[in-house]
């Protein structure tokens, strides 16, 4: 299947995107050539010891307040995962080790919600190419430039035939050979994966994309919000900060916050 991905991408005649500033130092002494290895490990492994757990929970002894917790909690690492494959699409995560730099994105994304790593890859950097434009697969169409009508375009854009047969078949697996009640696989597998998908979009694409009142005012059509680090990272990773992600896209995620205090001076 990695290897089906792999030459529908090269198909596509896509390159990798130009990037308009060296690639940091940070990122590739020997010192730190496995800092994003470590990272991406650190979300996936507390994703999964997380879902482990409250797929076991006994939801109907969870009080409101601790259920509602636990739904976010969980949707912020989805957003995680989906953030590591992004790392990966850019060749952030084992810059020095391609080929695993991009299964760990393949798998990531199949756990994600069985998207196709390779093809959202394409996508990707089309989107860096031609930012927020007719020939960009993550912006609107023009005319329904509405959030939520916006927000179904992005998502009809990369679900189908396979994701909701990959879908069914992990749930009924899950619920019937593992024995996970439905009400766990609801709240804690189905609900943080749709929430993450806004998140995404809302913090990732909706917020940086949209045009400004006086227009747009660089060649990344990008904006960024600057907010508390913490709040950042919770909302999307630091991916607020998307000028400079569009800026230097080599960049992983958790260097964003240090970029836009060096170079832009926030």
């Amino acid at each position: 299947m990695l290897e089906k991905e792999r030459s529908v991408h090269a198909a596509s005649g896509l390159t990798q995107p130009r990037q308009q500033f060296a690639p940091s130092t940070s990122s590739i002494t020997n010192k730190n050539r496995y800092w994003g290895l470590s990272v991406a490990s650190l979300i996936i492994a507390t994703w999964a010891a997380s879902l482990v757990s409250l797929l076991r929970l006994e939801v109907q002894h969870l009080q409101i307040t601790w259920l509602t917790l636990a739904i976010l909690w969980q949707t912020f690492l989805y957003t995680g995962l989906f953030i590591t494959a992004h790392d990966a699409m850019h060749g952030c995560i084992v810059p020095q080790r391609p080929r695993l730099n991009h299964a760990i994105g393949f798998l990531v994304l199949l756990c994600y919600g069985f998207l196709p790593y390779y093809k959202l890859r394409t996508a990707h950097w089309q989107h860096h190419q031609h930012p927020a434009s007719d020939r960009d697969p993550d912006f609107h169409d023009g005319k329904h430039t509405h959030m939520l009508l916006w927000y179904a375009r992005f998502m009809y854009r990369y679900w189908g035939f396979w994701q909701c047969i990959g879908i069914t078949g992990a749930y009924h697996f899950i619920h019937r050979v593992l024995h996970v009640p439905e009400a766990n696989l609801l709240l804690f597998w189905a609900v943080p994966s749709l929430l993450s998908s806004f998140q995404l979009f809302y913090f990732g694409t909706f917020l940086v994309h949209r045009e400004p009142t006086d227009g747009y005012q660089n060649a990344s059509r990008a904006t960024s919000n600057y907010r508390p680090l913490v709040w950042s990272f919770l909302t999307c990773y630091h991916f607020g900060y998307h000028q400079e992600h569009h800026e230097q896209p080599n960049l992983p995620w958790w260097q964003l916050p240090a970029i836009a205090l060096t170079q832009f001076g926030k």
